[in-house]
Parts: structure tokens; sequence; C-alpha cells
């Protein structure tokens, strides 16, 4: 009986112990930083999503869930730090402020920053790299061309922020 206790203890031990330290090489959405970034994002919702659905555009995110836990740990990596840098620059322009909570978008914005700070002492020079950058960039890209299309209308904004939460999860 004791045994079976020391298992036990052992597994819910092991179980606690954040993703994050396993490897080192993923902060994955386990880790508390990514559930403060995606909960900031859901708490600038300001407009019912459903009021935005003839709005709803499809930016060709380039990955699905199965080719992202596929990639090696480097890749994860600066596929991640390239993530959260494209949606901290997007969230730090002029049109953001003027659509956000701004509390919310400051607490936002820190958060993302800390997450990049962390990431900056992991990331490693990837041959993947390169390639990662180009299609985060352009995926980035179709959301600012979106979003001025739409002259950052709230309901554009709401597309955007919902897309990325979507997107959050996979990283």
């Amino acid at each position: 009986m004791a045994t079976i206790f020391l298992y036990l203890a052992a597994g819910l031990m092991l179980g606690s112990i954040p993703a994050c330290s396993l490897g080192g090489d993923l902060l994955s959405i386990h880790s508390p930083d990514n559930h403060k970034i995606f909960a900031l994002l859901r708490q600038l919702n300001t407009i019912p999503p459903q009021s935005c659905l003839n709005d709803r555009n499809d930016f060709k995110f380039p990955w699905k869930r199965g080719t992202i836990t596929q990639m090696q740990g480097t890749q994860r990596t600066c596929f991640h730090h390239l993530m959260l840098q494209q949606i901290f620059e997007l969230f730090t322009t002029e049109h953001s402020r003027a659509a956000w909570n701004r509390t919310v978008l400051y607490q936002l914005l820190s958060s993302l920053h800390h997450s990049l700070e962390r990431l900056d002492g992991t990331e490693d020079e990837s041959l993947a790299c390169p390639y990662l950058i180009s299609l985060v960039r352009k995926y980035f890209q179709r959301i600012r061309d979106y979003l001025e299309e739409r002259k950052y209308s709230p309901c554009a904004w709401e597309v955007v922020r919902v897309q990325i939460a979507r997107r959050l999860l996979l990283v």
C-alpha cells in the first residue's frame, strides 16, 4: 500500500512540473505566460464576435496543429518567438491603441514583452528560421492588409483578435 502511495505521489509531482522546464526548448500553451496572454486577448473582446460574422476572413495560416507539433524543438522555439513578436508589433500600433481598452492592452503588451525576453535567451540560429520568418511575416502582413482594407474597424479588430487567440493555442 505504501508503494502505491509513493508511485501516486511521484506521478503527481512529475505531472506538476511546467512543460517548459522539461526541455527548455519550448514554452508551450501550458506555460503561465501563454495562459496569461491568451486570457488578456480574451479580455480585449469589446463587441460580440457574432456581430462581426460578415467580416470574417481566412488569413491562410500556413500550418496545422500537427505540423507545428512535429517541428523540432529549435524550430518550435523559433516559431513561437516569431509569432509572439508579430503579435506584439501588431498590438503596439496607434490603430490598436485606439481600438482596445488601454489597461488590458498594456497588460497584454507587457506579458508579450516578458515572454519575448524569456525566449530571447533560448533562441537558436536554425536553418528553418529564415523559412519560418518568411511564412510568419507573410501571415501577419495579410492581417495588416485586412485591417487597413477595413479601415481598422472594430469588427476587423475583433476578427483579428479571435484569429490570433486561436493561433496562439498552436504555439
